[in-house]
């Protein structure tokens, strides 16, 4: 009777042993999911960190509760995020200097609906020693990432937090935006274009602009947009010290034909000076 009794606890506590397991799996699936904001993406060593291991997570994609994107990354099962969804993951949960900027940034701004945008291409600026995953470079987000590498603006100045429904992620504040051009240009950038989105800067934060021209180490772009800002007349213009702002030596040439500036030692657009920037 004795050994009957000890087998049959043995058993019930077993049994009960399996279903409490079991009640904990399904909690913890459950957990992830609602924590989980729709179309984000969200990688490996973040939901290591959160106790999810790798085998885990294979089993929570055998059973189609989530899908990978790529090496390390990962999305719900019938979501479909966009390149802001990734960008959440990299700069959440990899410490990414990685953000939208330049036209685009100004963009999602409202900064630039006059001008007739590329929505099938995306600029996007990080630090030379941060290179986004591959994973993020290669998945199919529907749009060309134009990702641009350089040091010429400290990382972390002059960001703003851009809110979606379930999410956030950091982009360019117009103040930075509007340099991140003026870097592109004349090459990747039109001349013209840039000139147009200073004319609409009308609001730009004086002390954010002059906190972002004296760390720039790019000359051209501080030639050029003291030079726009000038020339467009803001009233913010007048509260900078440009005293303090270092313009280098020389002159710097950004287009062939064009008119030189000695107040600026610039040669831009002969239109630019010949006040027919009506017909741009």
């Amino acid at each position: 009777m004795y050994l009957f009794l000890k087998i049959l606890w043995t058993l019930l506590y077993k049994n009960v042993n399996i279903y409490s397991m079991s009640i904990q799996k399904r909690n913890k699936l459950n957990i992830l999911l609602q924590s989980w904001p729709s179309d984000v993406v969200f990688v490996n060593a973040h939901l290591n960190d959160a106790g999810y291991s790798n085998q885990l997570l294979q089993k929570y994609k055998d059973n189609e509760w989530l899908a990978s994107i790529g090496s390390g990354a990962w999305k719900r099962t019938g979501s479909n995020p966009s390149y802001e969804g990734g960008l959440y993951a990299i700069q959440t949960q990899m410490n990414s200097s990685i953000h939208p900027g330049g036209k685009t940034a100004l963009s999602l701004l409202g900064k630039a609906h006059y001008l007739e945008l590329d929505q099938a291409q995306a600029t996007l600026f990080c630090a030379t020693d941060d290179k986004p995953p591959t994973w993020f470079r290669n998945f199919a987000w529907g749009v060309h990432l134009d990702i641009r590498n350089s040091n010429f603006l400290p990382k972390e100045l002059g960001l703003t937090k851009l809110e979606r429904a379930t999410f956030h992620i950091h982009i360019s504040s117009a103040e930075r935006a509007i340099m991140e051009c003026l870097y592109l240009a004349p090459r990747h950038q039109d001349m013209d274009e840039c000139y147009h989105l200073m004319e609409g800067l009308t609001t730009l934060r004086p002390a954010l602009v002059q906190a972002l021209l004296e760390s720039c180490t790019s000359i051209k772009v501080k030639r050029l947009f003291l030079y726009l800002a000038d020339k467009c007349q803001h009233a913010w213009f007048k509260h900078l010290t440009l005293e303090h702002i270092g313009l280098g030596s020389g002159t710097r040439s950004l287009v062939s034909d064009g008119v030189y500036v000695a107040k600026y030692k610039i040669t831009v657009p002969k239109a630019w000076e010949d006040n027919e920037q009506s017909s741009l």
